[in-house]
């Protein structure tokens, strides 16, 4: 009975809150609060202490950064779960058996025999080792070098590589599954860089990458920069090339650590909009960037809940931990829990100081009719595009409203705000494999992607809390949902739906005049229109209770302007 009448008294002093806000559309109340709350040194200091660790489950710095997370939650008040209680903000460390050992760079050093400086040491490029290399002797090694013009198995079979290390124009895991494995050699040096990391302008960035994990062979692997490889070209030119590497690293046991906290939902403490933020991967930006930036918003998050300022009906959900394996594992291991999940937020690369990198940020949508038929303003990054297929669509409200409150962010102070179509490959993705909703707020392309040179000087604090700020505003507008919430969805989506519609009818038009087959406009343009049509009735997934008449008339006037929105745009086209 207390705990109802607790219950009773939060929700009045809620909507007290309410009252004094009203006039405010819910995105600018908690746009309102939450700026005035977010501290983006906060969120930068955890940035920079989790960049400067080395970062793959199970490991020192992985497990560092975790440890530095939770820290964070206890002083913010988040309680250890076994001791919350009801209604409580709380927080669980899982730990999960790795199935092989975890692995850490040491030191390391290559150098050309007769030349005193090394062409590469750890101590400034810090992605030389190959994850999972072995360490050579205390002493280091000395090795002939063979170069293969092709990477192919005929060529490193036929170049006699037993006993060498093996220099290629080739990914580095490639190469040591033909060189090592299969043909005897006792370690590989690989050059392979993207273009867009720019390697001739940025000469000395080397791009992280891994080699099969084998405790017979117990060799290793180099990765090159521009100027490493270039180096190895001229002594080749030069006669025969020896040289000598240290390589140290450690090799051992460990477990996999996953936190998560939550503040639960008043009436609906089931259902749940779940972040995610991965920690491996050893950049400032990917992802130290996303850890730091999602700690403040929990931080920020429990503040305003002790503070009455915020009144959850659905529960808040903060995850970090391996990415895509924490987030699929978090769906799949409890099939109710994930019945309850309503949205899903990947915060992948957040920071970006974009006159540095070159990078935007990036709102990365879910599956919608601009990743079949991109055009237009819409572009893929130079990430590359999945293939996506009419029955990948899932329509629904949440690519507009998230983008919605982005722009409106940015209309406080200039941020720059895009959109790019489904691509996939982070924490987004598991949630649309489970049919959630899911977005991801990343930047691309990014010059220093996986590379040494992804430091925390590419780090913008303002950008940080721009992320910060709309994220969790999102977040707080959906769980608290409700009537007023809907309507606003409502108004939301609409606009959106009129503003692409009128975009995609204009653009097929275009088409038409330059040659396109009618039969194809008119399928882009029925797409777009089904899916706003599909997605308008998910807006009442923020009720608590039973839709108004009010809502209810809403939706039915914007389906009824829809199909004749289709009828206008067909007749359009058949002109």
């Amino acid at each position: 009975m207390f705990q109802r009448f607790a219950l009773l008294l939060s929700t009045i002093s809620f909507i007290t809150f309410m009252q004094a806000q009203e006039g405010s559309s819910v995105i600018e109340k908690y746009l309102e609060i939450v700026n005035d709350r977010f501290e983006a040194e906060r969120a930068f200091t955890t940035t920079d202490f989790v960049s400067q660790q080395w970062r793959i489950p199970g490991n020192h710095g992985f497990d560092t950064s975790i440890y530095y997370v939770q820290q964070i939650l206890e002083e913010a008040g988040f309680v250890l779960q076994e001791h919350a209680k009801p209604g409580q903000a709380h927080y669980r460390l899982e730990r999960y058996p790795l199935r092989r050992p975890t692995w850490e760079p040491v030191s390391a050093q290559l150098s050309l025999k007769g030349m005193e400086k090394p062409i590469l040491d750890f101590s400034s490029n810090r992605n030389m080792i190959a994850i999972n290399s072995f360490s050579t002797p205390a002493e280091g090694q000395d090795a002939s070098v063979v170069f293969v013009e092709a990477c192919s198995p005929t060529a490193i079979k036929k170049a006699k590589v037993k006993g060498k290390v093996v220099a290629g124009k080739c990914n580095v895991y490639q190469l040591f599954r033909t060189a090592v494995i299969k043909e005897g050699a006792i370690g590989v040096l690989a050059y392979s860089i993207p273009k867009y990391n720019q390697p001739e302008q940025y000469p000395n960035s080397i791009t992280f990458r891994t080699i099969g994990f084998n405790s017979e062979a117990k060799a290793w692997g180099i990765n090159l920069s521009y100027a490493a490889w270039q180096a190895l070209q001229a002594a080749k030119e030069a006669g025969p090339v020896e040289i000598h590497t240290n390589i140290q690293t450690k090799i051992y046991p460990s477990e996999e650590l996953t936190l998560v906290a939550e503040i639960p939902g008043q009436l609906k403490p089931d259902e749940r909009f779940v972040f995610s933020a991965h920690v491996q991967e050893p950049g400032a930006n990917d992802n130290a960037s996303g850890v730091g930036t999602l700690a403040e918003m929990a931080r920020v998050a429990i503040n305003l809940y002790k503070d009455k300022r915020i009144n959850p009906q659905r529960t808040l959900t903060f995850l970090w931990g391996d990415e895509i394996l924490s987030t699929r594992r978090f769906i799949q291991q409890d099939q109710a829990r994930a019945k309850g999940i309503k949205w899903g937020l990947s915060l992948d690369m957040v920071g970006e100081d974009t006159e540095k990198t070159g990078g935007t940020f990036l709102i990365e949508k879910m599956p919608d009719p601009s990743a079949i038929w991109t055009r237009g303003e819409d572009k893929h990054t130079e990430w590359g595009a999945s293939p996506v297929s009419k029955s990948d669509l899932n329509p629904h409200y949440f690519n507009d409203f998230m983008e919605k409150v982005c722009r409106s962010q940015a209309s406080r102070n200039g941020w720059i705000v895009n959109t790019n179509p489904f691509e996939g490959g982070s924490d987004h993705q598991p949630f649309l494999n489970a049919k959630i909703p899911g977005l991801l707020f990343w930047h691309f392309t990014d010059v220093f992607y996986h590379t040494d040179a992804d430091r925390i000087d590419k780090v913008s604090p303002k950008t940080l809390y721009n992320v910060g700020v709309s994220a969790l505003t999102s977040a707080l507008a959906l769980t608290e949902g409700g009537e007023v919430v809907a309507l606003e969805l409502h108004d939301v989506l609409q606009a959106a739906a009129d503003k692409r519609l009128k975009t995609e009818r204009k653009l097929s038009l275009q088409a038409l005049d330059e040659g396109s087959e009618r039969k194809k406009e008119e399928d882009i343009c029925n797409t777009w229109i089904d899916w706003y049509i599909r997605s308008t009735p998910t807006i009442k997934d923020v009720l608590l209770g039973t839709d108004s008449p009010e809502l209810q008339k809403k939706l039915q006037q914007a389906e009824k302007h829809l199909l004749k929105t289709q009828k206008e745009t067909l007749k359009l086209l058949q002109k």
